[in-house]
């Protein structure tokens, strides 16, 4: 299995960055899809996750503000980031997941992509 996120960059306070993962060797159509970050100091979290059928839900400090969707024709899973604020600051990576809120599939999180917010 491989997982390939992509999209990060540095932005100001109040932007958007629009992340894609691309995801192989692996039923993707089938798994919940997740969107994970960390940063420096902190454990892993999940912000946000998707359903094969495209229920979501989102981490309390996320809501409203991003978007997390799936092509299933194109095995990629995308997490588009408005209003974003500088404790966004973190490595960003995806996963899959049995169910919903359930704990992430593949030790292989590959490396991810760095989003940096910063005036």
């Amino acid at each position: 299995v491989q997982l390939q996120a992509s999209g990060g960059g540095s932005v100001q306070p109040g932007g958007s960055l629009r992340l894609s993962c691309a995801a192989s060797g692996m039923m993707f159509s089938i798994n919940v899809m997740g969107w994970y970050r960390q940063a420096p100091g902190t454990q892993r979290e999940l912000v946000a996750e998707i359903t094969s059928g495209g229920r979501t839900n989102y981490a309390d400090s996320v809501k409203g503000r991003f978007t997390i969707s799936r092509d299933n024709a194109k095995n990629t899973v995308y997490l588009q980031m408005n209003s974003l604020k500088p404790e966004d600051t973190a490595v960003y990576y995806c996963n899959a997941a049995a169910f919903s809120g359930g704990r992430p599939l593949y030790p292989n999180w590959g490396q991810g992509t760095l989003v940096t917010v910063s005036s």
